[in-house]
C-alpha cells in the first residue's frame, strides 16, 4: 500500500482556474490539479453560476502534491509570479469577484506561512502596488465541470490559451525550469 502521509493539498485562486491549473501542472512534485470553485454561499455551483459574480466563489485550483520535492513556499512563490496579486477582483480581461486573488488554506500552518510571505513581499515592495491576496480558510471546493479539466493541455490552439496561458507558462520555463516535471516542447 501506498504511504500517503507526505501528500498535501493547497488551494489557490490566482483568475481563470485554466491558467492557474497549466502552470501547477508542470511542476515536479504536483500529484495533481483540479479546477473548481470555493469562497462562496452556493452549494455545488456550475461555471454558468460563478461566472454571474453572485455565488460568492473564486475559480481555483487544488493542487496534491509531495512536500518532500516542493514545498508549500514554493508553491506560492509560483503562484505569487504566474498572476497579478496586486490587482483586486480581476486577472487582465477576466473581471470579477469569482476571479479574485485568494490562498484558500487548510490549516493553521498553511495560514501564517502565507501571510508571512505576503507581508514579507509588500515590505520589500517586490511589486508597484499592495497585494490584495486573501487568506482565507478553506470551507469546501466544488470540482468544476469536466470540460474546465486539463484545458490548456485540450486547447493549446485556442486564441485564450495562446494569448494569456502560453505567456505563463513561458515564464514558469524561463524562471523554475528545475522546478519542472519535464521539458514541454510545445511553446
Amino acid at each position: 500500500m501506498k504511504d500517503n502521509t507526505k501528500i498535501r493539498v493547497a488551494t489557490f485562486a490566482g483568475g481563470c482556474f485554466w491558467c492557474t491549473e497549466a502552470v501547477f501542472k508542470r511542476l515536479n512534485g504536483v500529484k495533481e490539479v483540479v479546477s473548481g470553485y470555493t469562497g462562496g454561499n452556493v452549494e455545488n455551483p456550475t461555471y454558468r453560476e460563478i461566472c454571474t459574480g453572485t455565488t460568492g466563489h473564486a475559480e481555483a485550483v487544488q493542487i496534491t502534491y509531495d512536500p518532500t520535492i516542493i514545498r508549500f513556499e514554493e508553491l506560492m512563490e509560483i503562484f505569487f509570479v504566474t498572476h497579478d496579486p496586486t490587482s483586486l477582483n480581476r486577472q487582465g480581461n477576466d473581471v470579477g469577484t469569482q476571479y479574485r486573488s485568494a490562498i484558500f488554506y487548510s490549516d493553521n500552518w498553511q495560514k501564517e506561512r502565507a501571510e508571512e510571505l505576503i507581508a514579507i513581499l509588500d515590505a520589500d515592495k517586490v511589486f508597484k502596488n499592495k497585494i490584495v491576496t486573501e487568506v482565507v480558510p478553506l470551507e469546501v471546493f466544488y470540482k468544476a465541470e469536466n470540460e474546465h479539466q486539463d484545458y490548456y493541455d485540450s486547447n493549446r490552439k485556442q486564441p485564450y490559451c495562446q494569448f494569456i496561458i502560453n505567456p505563463k507558462i513561458g515564464h514558469l520555463k524561463k524562471y523554475y525550469q528545475h522546478k519542472l516535471k519535464t521539458p514541454d516542447v510545445s511553446i
